[in-house]
């Protein structure tokens, strides 16, 4: 396991690899399987960046983190409430490309009028 990939275990699940590679959190000692959600989908991002990942059981606290990544894929059916930085780009179906929460908000309204336009 990288340095990085550490480091967003600390940030996001506030949990420590052990010399013995155990995971340990404010829970106790367990393994990688004990991470949150979000953090052991945020590990599957860096690891596989050419795999879209769903990020649906993500929070926010990881969202921040997955919205300022670049070159991704994620898979999101709903738009999900978090702040995003007003200067990220974020590239829609490999075509439309927005920027901030705003342009996110904006794509996803478009988005909802053409499921219900396309009868979906």
């Amino acid at each position: 396991m990288s340095q990085y990939e550490i480091n967003l275990i600390r940030q996001v699940d506030e949990a420590k690899l052990t010399s013995d590679k155990h995971i340990e959190t404010k829970y106790g000692l367990g393994t990688i399987r004990n991470l949150s959600s979000g953090c052991k989908t945020l590990l599957n991002i860096v690891k596989h960046p050419d795999k879209v990942v769903n990020v649906e059981e993500c929070g926010p606290n990881v969202l921040k983190i997955i919205f300022t990544m670049d070159n991704i894929k994620i898979y999101m059916s709903r738009p999900t409430l978090f702040d995003i930085p007003d200067d990220v780009q974020i590239r829609f179906n490999d075509s439309d490309i927005v920027t901030g929460g705003r342009g996110y908000n904006a794509w996803w309204g478009k988005e909802y009028e053409r499921r219900e336009a396309d009868d979906l």
